[in-house]
């Protein structure tokens, strides 16, 4: 069985928090907020990195964090570009941004051919995470009945800012551990007493338990899910092109519930027990410094992540 890699999802530009947050410092040593996440990946097993970025970010990429990373894991970079797109198929005139986040799972696809594990560069997810997730991967191949994934769960509560709103996929599981259904949501806000969405910009919301399973895009596949997704495409874009050209986004999580409802796909939904942190907006970035530095106090991470590695 292939070793698994990881794979970075970083070609945002991170327009709700007003600029290029995937290369701002939240440690005292200049760390980015995804050295963090990489160091626990690494000390969980993995050893090979690959970042979605855009093609103009490489170099920027590079200086922040691939070069020194590339000393003690193999970097490999990919992008994700508008035009990526199956044959047949073009960008429409005036649309700027790629199609979401499976097509930036897809940007993966010529340099990822077994089990890889797949996060946001903006989140901190935390250790346990990352060790539940790597030995499924190293475990549990596909069968003859169905693709084996996974997906690492956390509480909705645990997850949204106090200063705006983000996208969640809310999950449901059934009594074996197993996930039913992910629902996207691009519009979660804290709410006065508990979470709450809007599909309409902000006329009617729906209240939402704090203690619903939501998904942090920490997922676990084989290559399976790049050949389905790749074959999905075509469908997606038939829709988004008619319904919404400008703004349509292929969501990964779409394509797994695809898989769950054809019965093609197993997704085991792993517990951790970790806090998630995210800098979804330039408010945020004080509550995770001083999250860090606390958990860099406490041993959990050294002073410099990869000094001595």
């Amino acid at each position: 069985m292939k070793k698994p890699v990881l794979v970075v999802m970083a070609a945002g530009m991170g327009s709700r928090y007003g600029g290029l947050k995937q290369l701002d410092p939240v440690g005292a040593h200049g760390q980015l907020i995804v050295d963090y996440s990489i160091y626990d990946a690494h000390r969980a097993g993995f050893d090979t990195v690959v970042f979605v970025i855009k093609p103009e970010l490489e170099e920027d990429f590079r200086r922040a964090i691939g070069d020194r990373l590339s000393r003690v894991m193999e970097v490999r970079y990919v992008y994700q570009r508008s035009d990526d797109l199956p044959e047949g198929y073009s960008v429409p005139e005036g649309r700027v941004k790629p199609w979401g986040t499976a097509q930036a799972a897809l940007a993966a696809r010529d340099v990822v051919d077994g089990p890889f594990a797949i996060i946001n560069s903006d989140d901190y997810y935390g250790p346990e995470g990352f060790r539940v997730l790597y030995e499924y991967l190293t475990t549990h191949p596909d069968t003859d009945e169905h693709y084996s994934f996974a997906m690492v769960g956390y509480l909705l509560k645990n997850t949204v800012t106090e200063f705006g709103h983000v996208s969640r996929g809310v999950c449901v599981a059934d009594g074996a551990g197993n996930l039913v259904s992910v629902t996207e949501h691009t519009h979660i806000e804290k709410g006065e007493v508990q979470p709450r969405f809007t599909e309409d910009g902000g006329q009617t919301w729906t209240d939402l338990d704090g203690n619903t399973l939501v998904s942090m895009n920490l997922w676990g596949f084989t290559r399976s899910y790049l050949d389905e997704a790749w074959a999905r495409f075509p469908a997606f874009l038939d829709q988004a092109l008619q319904e919404n050209p400008m703004k349509g986004e292929y969501y990964l999580p779409a394509v797994v519930s695809q898989l769950i409802a054809e019965g093609k796909a197993q997704v085991k939904v792993l517990s951790s027990h970790d806090k998630w942190y995210g800098v979804t907006y330039h408010e945020d970035k004080p509550s995770v410094v001083a999250a860090l530095k606390r958990m860099t106090e406490e041993g959990l991470y050294p002073e410099e992540l990869w000094a001595g590695q």
